[in-house]
């Protein structure tokens, strides 16, 4: 008489368990396939920029090769551009930073 209760629960234990696992699978895979985006500085910009604070904005190391600074402020200013929609200060910003990094003399925003 217990044997069939057991086989039972057994089974009703390993479909329900089957089926978490399966649900677990699909949520998973369909969160590995969304592609990782990049999170840039969020903002709140110091008095003076500094090294560290424009390489946070176009989210690259202090010491990074010029190419990679460029293609940095060129893919930051795509997607802040003032044209498109974009802040002329995050704008100015972003050009500050890519100024500084490179070397280019202490420009100042003009905001």
């Amino acid at each position: 008489m217990a044997t069939p209760l057991v086989a039972g629960l057994s089974v009703a234990a390993a479909a329900l368990g089957s089926r978490y696992m399966i649900q677990a699978w699909q949520a998973f895979r369909i969160r590995a396939a969304m592609p990782r985006a990049r999170r840039f500085y969020p903002g709140g910009f110091e008095r003076e920029m500094s090294r560290r604070e424009a390489a946070l904005i176009l989210g690259i190391r202090e010491r990074a090769a010029l190419d990679k600074i460029k293609e940095a402020h060129k893919k930051v200013m795509v997607a802040n551009h003032p044209d498109a929609g974009g802040s002329h200060y995050i704008a100015s910003k972003i050009n500050e930073a890519k100024d500084m990094l490179m070397g280019k003399g202490k420009s100042g925003s003009i905001f």
